[in-house]
């Protein structure tokens, strides 16, 4: 492989795509061959169990190289799999209720056992937003407590289960989503506090995390205006590089939240957005819906690379992060649905509130 070839490659690694049927189209395989890092699944693309694991077991063997496999699987109203066998999980508010950090940790391994039983290597959760707004229409009782000792104590301990389970955690959304009272899925968001405020109450649960040396963190689409005033934080050095990095010493993957979201989307063209993304630190960049713009999005990073605008070391640094993540937890085809239900599986839900 030339040195030009290997480079498209590593630049294309570092997204993950998304596609919008129940099976995938000769796009996504494409995006494979040009080598994506993976695929995020959504409610669209998932059937019963039986199907999901062959849907799984399908793109990973057909990929004939590791591919990564994600939902957002965190309880209560965002859950990618619904219905019997899969667990019905509460909010994770209600957990926090409780303040059980042994509990918590049985629904990260809850978590991980459905998900592995059907393919899926990598859960983007626990959500780490601190509920200090009630008037945020995003996060809400997806977070733990108002409470962000209890948020980090809980977050750790369900990645934690998640990761002893086999399945890769992500905690987001970094530096902290929960005081907005805007959705970055369709605007974008700002919010006015000082550091220090940040230190004691956002980012508390983020150094958490980082000290546990958990998998993967992912980025908020929020211009955090103490650090960075002009820039929302995934495309920020100062908030991903300056306070992750190096204040908290983040060292895993670092991943943006979708990049078709209004907040990024309708404010910054995509040549733009993967060059001052990679810049600030991201790692892997979501791209969860539009076939174009995600091959748009890799030859802009490709060309970023190729012009001198973003450093071929942090392409480099990139991959051998998500190298790691990969190692661990991205699993080779097979299809263990039937060990859903199983006594194994019945006795880890028992006594979680779960249907």
């Amino acid at each position: 492989m030339s040195a030009s070839s290997e480079l498209d490659r590593q630049c294309a690694r570092m997204f993950m795509v998304g596609f919008p049927d129940r099976q995938p189209g000769s796009d996504f395989f494409s995006l494979v061959d040009a080598g994506v890092f993976g695929a995020v699944l959504f409610q669209r693309n998932l059937g019963d169990a039986q199907s999901i694991a062959e849907l799984c077991r399908s793109l990973k063997s057909s990929a004939r190289r590791p591919l990564a496999l994600a939902v957002d699987q965190e309880g209560g109203r965002v859950a990618r799999l619904r219905g019997a066998p899969f667990s019905s999980l509460p909010p994770m508010r209600q957990i926090g209720a409780r303040g059980d950090e042994a509990l918590a940790r049985r629904v990260g391994r809850l978590l991980a056992y459905e998900l592995r039983a059907v393919g899926i290597d990598w859960d983007f959760a626990p959500v780490l937003d601190v509920d200090t707004n009630p008037a945020n229409p995003v996060i809400g009782d997806r977070s733990f407590s108002r409470d962000p000792e209890l948020v980090a104590r809980l977050g750790v301990a369900v990645a934690q289960g998640l990761e002893e389970g086999g399945v890769a955690s992500c905690g987001k959304h970094f530096p902290g989503h929960g005081d907005t009272v805007q959705d970055s899925h369709l605007t974008l968001p700002r919010l006015p506090h000082g550091l220090e405020r940040l230190r004691e109450i956002e980012l508390l649960p983020f150094k958490a995390y980082a000290r546990a040396g958990l998998a993967a963190v992912m980025t908020a689409h929020v211009v955090f205006e103490a650090i960075e005033p002009r820039l929302p934080a995934t495309l920020s050095p100062e908030v991903l590089d300056g306070i992750l990095r190096n204040e908290l010493g983040f060292a895993g993957v670092l991943v943006s939240d979708d990049l078709e979201m209004k907040a990024i989307a309708d404010h910054y063209a995509i040549a733009e957005v993967v060059r001052r993304g990679a810049l600030a630190g991201v790692d892997l960049f979501l791209l969860c819906h539009n076939a174009k713009l995600q091959f748009e999005a890799i030859e802009a990073l490709i060309r970023s690379v190729e012009s001198g605008a973003v450093e071929k070391g942090r392409i480099a640094d990139a991959n051998r992060r998500l190298d790691r993540l990969e190692q661990r937890f991205v699993c080779a085809p097979e299809d263990r649905s039937a060990t859903l239900s199983s006594p194994e599986h019945l006795a880890l839900a028992a006594g979680l509130g779960v249907s």
